[in-house]
């Protein structure tokens, strides 16, 4: 993952695209910040794809903040640069699920955890994200989970 975002960041430069070789700076400096905290502690060593996936999800759910924001203020000109932005973070992220793929995630799940009732959520939504990180979105799998188990 690394490596492509390192090539990405190289071509961006060749081709003279400043906002993209600025939002791969960003993405950069995002994992090489993550990694100093690692070091700090006892953890060390790179970065993982699934903690990089971690950090553009983060990166991808601030530009969408800011392109809300933007927008019901009448910025528009900001909201398309965040926007911009957005997509170039969108490139190195996994496919996220459709509709029928998150339905059946679910599904297995909760027969996996043997998930009876809502009590149960927590475990079946974890058992989610450590399988699908970075490639559904929360809040969609969370409804999903509640109407399977009501």
């Amino acid at each position: 993952m690394r490596d492509r975002i390192a090539l990405a960041l190289k071509e961006a430069a060749a081709s003279d695209d400043a906002t993209r070789q600025c939002t791969l700076r960003l993405i950069c400096a995002a994992i090489q910040d993550r990694e100093a905290v690692r070091a700090r502690g006892d953890q060390g060593g790179a970065l993982d794809d699934a903690e990089v996936i971690e950090i553009l999800a983060k990166m991808l759910r601030q530009r969408e903040d800011s392109v809300r924001r933007y927008e019901e203020s009448g910025r528009l000109e900001l909201a398309e640069e965040e926007r911009r932005e957005a997509e170039v973070i969108r490139e190195f992220m996994p496919r996220p699920l459709s509709d029928d793929e998150l339905h059946k995630a679910v599904a297995n799940a909760i027969a996996e955890t043997k998930a009876k009732s809502l009590r149960d959520l927590g475990t079946v939504m974890g058992a989610l994200k450590s399988r699908y990180s970075g490639r559904m979105d929360v809040c969609k799998a969370g409804a999903e989970v509640r109407n399977a188990l009501n």
